[in-house]
């Protein structure tokens, strides 16, 4: 096809799996390939059926977090912390969201017990991240912030 007329690939459609695992394996598959609307299609019927399903949410997170529709985002990631705890996931990105909403406080004990349970550099940088700019905003005393040993 020539570059004048540019072939336009039609908009993917698919219908909405009822079933948890079918739609997880779905959506999983759509964010990964950066198609967060599809994948909420697939997610919120699924979710409908079975609301408590830690995995469908964070998906959903993940669908959110993609479209930056961080209260949304926010949302499913406390409930899945408050389901999961020890979810690292969920933790760190409940930290990130909460960074990208400038709540920067509410972030970091989210990021650094993301931090701690995964031993991850990149959690651990998003710590010293937000730390640094709580130093340079004046709400945290650069006293405070004691390096890892």
């Amino acid at each position: 096809m020539s570059d004048q007329f540019p072939q336009r690939v039609p908009p993917l459609t698919v219908s909405a799996p009822r079933e948890a695992a079918t739609a997880y394996r779905t959506a999983h598959e759509l964010l990964s390939d950066q198609s967060p609307r599809e994948a909420l299609d697939v997610l919120t019927p699924a979710l409908d059926e079975d609301p408590g399903n830690t995995g469908l949410r964070s998906l959903r997170a993940w669908a959110y977090l993609q479209r930056a529709q961080l209260g949304r985002a926010e949302e499913d990631l406390r409930a899945v912390v408050e389901q999961v705890p020890d979810d690292v996931w969920a933790r760190h990105a409940l930290g990130r969201s909460l960074e990208r909403q400038h709540r920067l406080a509410e972030a970091l004990p989210h990021l650094k017990l993301a931090a701690v349970m995964s031993g991850e550099v990149d959690h651990e940088v998003a710590v010293l991240r937000v730390e640094r700019r709580l130093v340079e905003l004046g709400e945290r005393d650069a006293g405070s912030i004691t390096p890892e040993a």
